[in-house]
């Protein structure tokens, strides 16, 4: 079905934009509980002077010191990508997304989810003023058009700083439905936006199944006609179902949805694009 209102509208195809690789060392300037399962920590530093995100699920690597150290070693940005030093371990780093960046302040917001034992949860968990960490790139940015009729934001806890900044950079007036698996209510944030937005909160207690309450309501969700966005993000096994139904149930090509593992149960250090 072809909405007339539509057909004036910019190009809506996606585009990848490509970063300098850069390896940064930031400190931490403020730490604060945004609910009893997601921790906000600010950094700053002069090496954020160039930093730059385009897009809302950017992912950049955080690189964390080693037991009993308080400075994390960095790699060096060589022809082929990350270099590091072969005479000593390798440091344990995590992909996250930049929640907010404010360039006149130097300043980056990162998200921790508390909602596994990691170290990136110990981290997190223990963070104040004045400690260090890395950060390496983000290497390319996923750029989706916010003119799409409607959006469709799917995830859980790890997807919720995504969600959050792109709820915040849409235009006043877009439609977006945002579809979330969270522990319990608990886990709830209010989202600041100017799109028309409906919310869907799900919890995993809902269902025996891994997922099931949510993928129920997926089922049952409104989608408009016209050119619409899906964008889902979350555990692996669910998030590989989410696609499967969007594509197989609901009709929406491929093209239009953009789906990603943010971890795996029982695994470390997943981060993928899903493509089937």
């Amino acid at each position: 079905m072809t909405d007339p209102i539509l057909q004036d509208r910019p190009d809506l195809d996606v585009t990848r934009v490509r970063h300098a690789l850069k390896f940064r060392l930031l400190q931490v300037t403020r730490v604060q509980a945004v609910n009893p399962h997601l921790v906000r920590v600010t950094f700053t530093g002069d090496d954020l002077d160039d930093f730059v995100s385009a897009s809302f699920d950017d992912h950049v690597k955080l690189f964390f010191p080693a037991p009993g150290e308080t400075m994390p070693a960095l790699p060096q940005a060589g022809p082929n990508g990350p270099e590091f030093d072969p005479s000593k371990p390798r440091p344990i780093a995590r992909d996250f997304t930049p929640r907010r960046f404010d360039r006149a302040a130097r300043e980056l917001d990162i998200e921790f989810a508390l909602h596994e034992a990691g170290p990136a949860t110990a981290w997190a968990a223990q963070a104040a003023p004045g400690q260090q960490l890395g950060i390496g790139g983000p290497r390319g940015s996923f750029v989706i058009p916010t003119q799409f009729y409607w959006h469709l934001l799917i995830g859980d806890e790890t997807a919720l700083p995504a969600i959050a900044r792109r709820l915040e950079e849409l235009p006043e007036g877009t439609r977006v439905a945002a579809l979330i698996e969270a522990a319990d209510p608990s886990a709830r944030i209010e989202f600041a936006t100017r799109a028309d937005l409906y919310v869907q909160w799900r919890y995993r207690n809902e269902s025996e199944h891994p997922g099931g309450a949510l993928l129920l309501a997926l089922r049952e969700t409104y989608l408009p006609d016209g050119d619409g966005y899906v964008w889902a993000a979350g555990e692996a096994t669910l998030m590989r179902a989410v696609r499967k139904l969007l594509c197989d149930e609901r009709g929406i090509d491929k093209k239009r949805i953009r789906a990603s593992a943010y971890w795996k149960r029982g695994e470390q250090a997943v981060h993928e694009t899903i493509d089937g």
